[in-house]
C-alpha cells in the first residue's frame, strides 16, 4: 500500500454538499487504520471546519496548507512555514487596489481581509467562519500567503499581474462557483514543494505517494509523486496531468482512491 495520501480539498474531499461525505469519512478512517498517513492538500488557511477536517482525517499527522507556504502538524500544531516578503505584501496590495479585487491576508492559522464586498462575505461563509473585515495589523503570525478573491473571469489577469519573486497559483470551489482564489505565496512555494518536503520528514519517497485532486493548483504536485489522480470532476489541465482517474467528488471519487490506494506500491 502507498504510505502517504495527499488529498485537495475543494472539489475533492468536499463537493457540492459543501463537506465530506460520510463515504469518504469511512474510507478515510480504513486508511488511517491500515497505517496510512492521510494528508490535506490545500490552499485554504487551517480554521474553521478544514482545520477539524485535517485532524479528522489523520489526528497524529502533518497537513499542508496555504498552497504548500505551512505544514502544520495536527496534534502539536507546530508550523514549518515560509513567509512572503514585504514587497510581495506591498506589490499585491496596489494591484488590489487599482483593480479593486478582494486581498485576503493569511498566516497559519488566521485570515484577514478589510473588504466587505460579497465575495469576501462569502468566501468567509465557505471557510465556516465569520465574515469580520480587518487588516493585516490583525495577524498575530506572519503572512505566509495573500489572496485575491475575483469573479473567476478574472483568473487569468490576477495570475499574470502576479509580482515578479513571487508564486501564484489558481483554485476554485464548487460550492462558490462564480468565483476564483488565486493564492500568492513566496517564489519556488506549491503544494507540490510541499510534499517532497514532507514526504523526506517521514522518510517516504515521492514515487510511492499519491496526490488526488481536481484542479490547476493540483497538478504541479499529481506530477511530483508516482501516483498523481484525478477526480471525475477534475479540470482538463489536472486530467492530462493525472495518472489515475476517479469518480467525480459527488459520487465518493475519493473514497474510490483511498481504497485504490491500499493495492498500490
Amino acid at each position: 500500500m502507498l504510505p502517504l495520501i495527499c488529498i485537495d480539498i475543494d472539489g475533492t474531499l468536499i463537493g457540492s454538499s459543501g463537506v465530506p461525505s460520510e463515504g469518504v469519512w469511512a474510507a478515510a478512517a480504513a486508511a488511517v487504520a491500515r497505517g496510512q498517513h492521510l494528508a490535506i492538500c490545500t490552499a485554504r488557511v487551517a480554521v474553521g471546519p478544514t482545520w477539524e477536517y485535517a485532524k479528522r482525517l489523520d489526528p497524529s499527522g502533518t497537513h499542508i496548507f496555504h498552497s504548500g507556504a505551512a505544514l502544520i502538524h495536527a496534534d502539536t500544531r507546530e508550523v514549518d512555514d515560509e513567509v512572503v516578503s514585504e514587497a510581495t505584501i506591498k506589490a499585491c496590495e496596489q494591484i488590489a487596489d487599482e483593480h479593486g479585487w478582494v486581498l485576503e491576508y493569511n498566516s497559519a492559522f488566521e485570515v484577514a481581509c478589510p473588504s466587505s464586498e460579497a465575495l469576501a462575505v462569502d468566501h468567509a461563509g465557505l471557510l465556516g467562519i465569520p465574515h469580520v473585515p480587518r487588516g493585516r495589523d490583525a495577524l498575530t503570525g506572519p503572512v505566509v500567503r495573500l489572496q485575491f478573491v475575483v469573479p473567476i473571469e478574472d483568473t487569468d489577469a490576477v495570475l499574470g499581474a502576479i509580482p515578479a519573486g513571487a508564486q501564484g497559483t489558481a483554485a476554485t470551489s464548487p460550492a462558490m462557483a462564480h468565483a476564483a482564489f488565486v493564492s500568492v505565496t513566496k517564489a519556488g512555494v506549491t503544494k507540490a514543494s510541499a510534499i517532497a518536503k514532507l514526504a523526506e520528514q517521514l522518510g517516504i519517497a515521492t514515487e510511492s505517494v499519491m496526490m488526488v485532486g481536481d484542479g490547476h493548483n493540483d497538478v504541479t504536485a499529481m506530477e511530483a509523486v508516482g501516483w498523481g489522480v484525478a477526480m471525475g470532476n477534475a479540470d482538463p489541465a489536472a486530467m492530462a496531468a493525472s495518472r489515475v482517474r476517479v469518480g467525480h467528488v459527488d459520487d465518493d471519487g475519493l473514497a474510490e482512491a483511498l481504497a485504490m490506494s491500499a493495492t498500490l506500491d
